[in-house]
């Protein structure tokens, strides 16, 4: 697919990748200045290099790739299913899995697996990802099985007709154990692979949280239910109030921590319930599951009063 970007005269000199980067966010810089040097991006019909600088009046011409068949892979995952039939299913994703093939990333997700699953059944099914969670989001996620399936679950989504609780272990202790975050969120205008309340293009966003466990000053255990769905909205919202997760270094940068010398091995966010009425039969469904181990080490760890330091940041004690 070939994109071309004429550039306006009220456009600032830039790096041919940075002006990229901002009008391509799904392809991050590494992967465009790979195609910019594999000759995918002409400028005034020349090949060009990451680092040449844009001018009004230029004609950039990009040629994107087109997304690899999907196909099964030769990978086969363990799919944790907890429930199946022929409109769709309900598994319990690992944390570290892609959901969804995507440029740099076209194999071994959970996509291909699901692919490989249903190849594996009656060959008909063909599934369809209704909802994504972040590669280091472990949880409860719902697949269509069918097209009039995934047409039902997605009008579901959009009408946030969908139960969803989501847990947390953040840094340090919301100052309202209950609250509501109402923030609109969109791409950062900075760093658009992030999203932001600072942002050009703002899209309502609601989360409710609650807090479940406390661990002195340090960090908590919250318990979240978006009635919204936009990219990394949990983690955004929760940085927006001063509480990032755990892990999570895209937005808590070096305030994210470690436990007693352990840095926290992922974001520490686990998609607990989900619950929605089924495509077919009309009757509502509802499946929760345990935070995985590394979850669970994480927070026995503050539990048991190992110390939370923060690795960019002052030491916080926690109380007994």
């Amino acid at each position: 697919m070939q994109t071309e970007f004429v550039i306006s005269s009220g456009e600032q000199p830039k790096r041919l990748d940075v002006f990229l980067v901002h009008r391509e966010p799904k392809l991050s810089r590494a992967a465009l200045q790979r195609m910019i040097a594999a000759g995918w991006v002409r400028v005034n019909n020349h090949l060009a290099k990451s680092s040449q600088r844009i001018k009004a009046g230029d004609v950039i011409v990009f040629d994107a790739p087109q997304p690899a068949p999907l196909r099964i892979d030769g990978v086969t995952k363990q799919l944790e299913i907890l429930f199946e039939d022929q409109a769709c299913l309900v598994l319990n994703k690992t944390a570290g899995i892609v959901v969804h093939p995507s440029p740099g990333h076209w194999s071994n997700t959970l996509l291909n697996a699901l692919l490989d699953h249903c190849a594996r059944g009656d060959g008909t099914a063909t599934p369809g990802v209704v909802h994504r969670l972040d590669k280091d989001t472990s949880g409860v996620m719902v697949v269509a099985k069918t097209e009039e399936a995934h047409r039902t679950l997605s009008m579901q989504f959009e009408r946030h007709a969908i139960t969803r609780h989501y847990e947390a272990l953040v840094v340090g202790v919301p100052a309202e154990l209950t609250g509501r975050i109402d923030a609109a969120l969109g791409p950062d205008r900075q760093n658009p692979k992030r999203t932001s309340i600072q942002t050009f293009s703002p899209k309502p966003a609601v989360t409710e949280y609650r807090v479940e466990e406390v661990f002195g000053a340090a960090a908590a255990r919250v318990v979240l239910s978006p009635h919204t769905g936009r990219t990394h909205q949990i983690r955004a919202h929760l940085h927006t109030i001063g509480h990032p997760i755990l892990g999570d270094r895209t937005y808590g940068g070096e305030r994210v921590g470690a436990i007693a010398g352990d840095e926290i091995p992922r974001v520490m966010l686990h998609a607990r319930t989900l619950g929605f009425t089924h495509p077919v039969t009309g009757v509502y469904g509802e499946w929760t599951v345990a935070a995985p181990p590394d979850f669970e080490a994480v927070r026995q760890a503050l539990s048991g009063g190992r110390q939370f330091v923060p690795l960019g940041g002052e030491r916080l004690e926690r109380k007994a």
